[in-house]
């Protein structure tokens, strides 16, 4: 669970980070300093979650965030960016020494089974995706990619689709070993957000994961989602330790950010901080209030749930 290494870009990443436009703590906005000390976790926030703020340059949003403590940064569409975009990203982040998060690996078949009928045709264009994304996490220096299975298949036993997904993860892994980069699986909620997909529980992702038995394939662990599916979520947390790389993170009812809901990501993060974590953990949620405020609302939340 190593977060990686940064680029080495010589005088550029060896120089004191560009701050542009940062706003302070301790004018009129409310916002925090760039001086103030980064999280006790590595938070990572994604494009759009501080627009308001920043703008919609997507430069200046990675500076935005890097200016309110965080540093690292997931993107889940990265992998549909034009390679400009993506280097461009990627020289920001590196000029910051900035982690990368998670993107999206494969096509998601939301409606229909995919990876878990076995067929030739899902699994052959799986590991051509992943090939691609082999690319792209060089390109912009990402060591995790975010893999769903897809939806269930109403025709075959649990465990017929168990063994073609382990399968398909496998011929995934054999991309991926060499590389050192990490598939991501995460399980998703049926009852709020996901109805139909085949990977719901951490339990299921562990034995999957253990099945693949390949340092390449290893659990994301998106709190918001488990609260919903099977709840328990520390227990778990520490049940399938050996196999979570990644975690996300939102409140639930809303998926919104921490404070917001039921969960107590105090003692969450307390904990996973205490096990030694330091890894990501990507902010996949939305903001509970609009606009500038609720930009502030989001980073005051990390910063009163992370005061541990």
């Amino acid at each position: 669970m190593k977060r990686r290494s940064f680029f080495k870009l010589g005088a550029t990443a060896a120089a004191v980070p560009f701050l542009g436009n940062a706003v302070y703590a301790h004018d009129s906005s409310g916002f925090l300093s760039a001086n103030e000390k980064p999280f006790n976790l590595n938070y990572a926030p994604h494009f759009g979650l501080f627009k308001e703020s920043a703008g919609m340059d997507l430069i200046d949003q990675i500076q935005f965030m890097y200016d309110q403590g965080f540093r690292s940064f997931e993107d889940n569409e990265m992998g549909k960016r034009t390679v400009d975009e993506q280097e461009r990203i990627a020289r920001k982040m590196a000029a910051l020494q900035m982690d990368m998060g998670v993107f999206v690996a494969n096509t998601i078949t939301w409606n229909r089974p995919g990876l878990v009928t076995g067929e030739k045709e899902y699994t052959d264009n799986f590991v051509k995706e992943i090939r691609e994304s082999v690319e792209i996490a060089k390109r912009v220096n990402a060591k995790w990619m975010t893999v769903v299975p897809g939806h269930i298949d109403l025709s075959l036993e649990m465990g017929y689709q168990t063994a073609n997904l382990v399968e398909a993860l496998r011929r995934g892994c054999e991309v991926l070993e060499s590389h050192g980069l990490i598939i991501v699986l995460e399980p998703l909620n049926w009852w709020a957000n996901h109805a139909g997909q085949f990977l719901t529980k951490i339990p299921q992702a562990y034995e999957i994961c253990k099945a693949v038995n390949s340092p390449s394939c290893k659990i994301l662990f998106d709190i918001y989602h488990q609260q919903i599916s099977e709840g328990n979520i520390i227990p778990n947390i520490d049940k399938a330790w050996s196999e979570i790389a990644y975690f996300q993170i939102g409140d639930n009812p809303g998926r919104k950010e921490p404070t917001t809901g039921e969960i107590n990501y105090i003692n969450v993060f307390k904990h996973i901080h205490a096990k030694g974590y330091d890894g990501l953990l990507g902010m996949e949620h939305g903001q509970s209030l609009p606009g500038k405020q609720g930009e502030q609302r989001v980073i005051e939340a990390y910063r009163k749930t992370d005061n541990f």
